[in-house]
């Protein structure tokens, strides 16, 4: 079960994905991570009100418990690191395609196995370490592939910001493991939502005294909302896969990352980016590892 969840949220990832771009284009990056911010937290308040005030009964799949004051740090803990990732990861979409910062994030499933391996204890089987090994070979593919485009994947700030965004995205991945063994996943979902809204504006009026944040005009894209629903669902999903037992980090996360195949095709139809052919193979080789994790967790 917690398998096709992770593949369900996977498909709304990649929806997520290309409506981050679409966004981006032209666009004031903080203002629509604000924004963005902004909408999904207001898609969740009203769960946490009617489950404060008895609409939604403790035992429904969308209550929202009240949680401790411990439990609260512990949320807002998970929305820094998320929104420092979500920040990264939006200033890196902007500048670089989209069939190459893709199968970066697709990378982050190697991150989060070690900690697995590390923090959880978790075992992989010789089909697990096979789709690693080759998650590894893709993404040194990659790297060959945008210096075709004149990208330095060693010297580019804007693949820095992605790679620093997929890293603190891993962080997080484990962080959801470990906060879920002992919270509901709509608590979870629910106030790391608002506390990231909260702190995404104390950034952006502190940018915006300093006249940083007005450099690029911000202009209002319909994507913008698209981008908070096919988050929110996709979260939704992510959070009960890792809340069912026996669910494992390490391949919940390789799995979420085949939603690079939907923004992949929509910058090869659409967006017609270069040397698609490269970054075929290099995707298909992300796909094969993909595989090869699925066919080790059945």
């Amino acid at each position: 079960m917690w398998v096709f969840l992770a593949i369900g949220s996977a498909f709304f990832l990649g929806i997520y994905d290309i409506a981050k771009k679409r966004s981006l284009e032209n666009n004031n990056v903080l203002m629509v991570l604000g924004i963005n911010t902004l909408i999904c937290s207001l898609i969740f308040i009203p769960f946490i009100l009617f489950s404060l005030f008895g609409t939604i009964p403790p035992g429904s799949l969308f209550f929202v418990p009240t949680g401790s004051g411990k439990e609260h740090v512990l949320i807002f803990l998970k929305a820094v690191l998320v929104l420092s990732s979500w920040i990264l990861s939006y200033y890196g979409l902007k500048h670089i395609p989209i069939t190459i910062a893709g199968p970066i994030n697709a990378t982050r499933p190697v991150i989060v196995l070690i900690g697995a391996l590390t923090v959880f204890g978790e075992k992989l089987n010789t089909y697990q370490w096979i789709g690693i090994v080759i998650g590894l070979l893709s993404f040194f593919m990659l790297s060959l592939t945008g210096r075709k485009e004149g990208i330095n994947f060693y010297k580019d700030k804007w693949i820095f910001c992605c790679v620093g965004g997929t890293f603190l995205g891993a962080l997080s991945g484990l962080y959801d493991k470990k906060l879920l063994m002992d919270m509901a996943p709509m608590f979870v979902q629910s106030w790391f939502l608002v506390y990231q809204c909260a702190m995404m504006f104390i950034i952006i009026k502190i940018m915006d005294k300093g006249s940083k944040i007005g450099k690029t005009p911000f202009k209002w894209h319909w994507d913008i909302i698209a981008i908070a629903v096919s988050l929110c669902i996709a979260d939704f999903l992510y959070f009960y896969s890792l809340s069912i037992d026996g669910s494992m980090i390490s391949i919940v996360s390789m799995l979420r990352r085949s939603s690079v195949v939907v923004s992949f095709i929509y910058g090869a139809l659409f967006l017609k980016e270069k040397n698609i052919k490269s970054k075929a193979i290099d995707l298909g080789l992300v796909l094969i590892g993909l595989l090869f994790l699925v066919l080790g967790s059945l």
